[in-house]
């Protein structure tokens, strides 16, 4: 079966480019250290981030949590999703499940309080139909790119998904 000339046209292509809801905010890395108990003093104590970051950073792992859409805004009149063009596919190739199967985060520069982040998809690949043992489906790669207000790369994630049917 032929990738639908519509998904072939995504291929390659920046879509999706949004801005965070809001600021990058330290009373968020505040409550994600606290519920984790992480205690590294470069996300508490300013003294240590002036020495070892020049400043205070958010941790690397939160990188995601600054486009989990709130669930309403003023404003909004549709749903958001992160990763939309994973849902993109899922629908386009009706192809109802879909698990991730791989994901890889390459970090740039530290993300601070202040920064207004932007993010871009990029489809890389889709597969050509394959059936496991969950169903019947296509692997997909998808590429999420985080920028600061500077236009700098502050990180990179790439995701291996697997939209599929259901075996009978």
């Amino acid at each position: 079966m032929s990738l639908p000339s519509e998904v072939q046209s995504w291929i390659g292509q920046t879509r999706y480019e949004e801005e965070t809801e809001f600021p990058v905010e330290r009373g968020y890395v505040w409550t994600t250290c606290s519920s984790v108990e992480n205690g590294n003093p470069l996300f508490w104590d300013d003294d240590v981030a002036a020495e070892l970051t020049a400043g205070p950073i958010a941790p690397p792992t939160m990188i995601s949590v600054w486009f989990r859409p709130h669930l309403w805004a003023p404003g909004r009149t549709k749903q958001v999703q992160p990763l939309q063009v994973h849902f993109d596919l899922k629908e386009t190739l009706d192809l109802p499940e879909a698990v991730m199967t791989d994901n890889e985060i390459i970090f740039y520069d530290p993300v601070r309080p202040g920064d207004r982040l932007k993010t871009r998809q990029i489809l890389h690949s889709v597969s050509e139909p394959k059936t496991t043992k969950l169903g019947t489906g296509r692997f997909w790669v998808i590429e999420v790119q985080y920028v600061n207000q500077k236009d700098q790369l502050v990180a990179k994630e790439m995701y291996t998904g697997f939209g599929y049917k259901r075996g009978a």
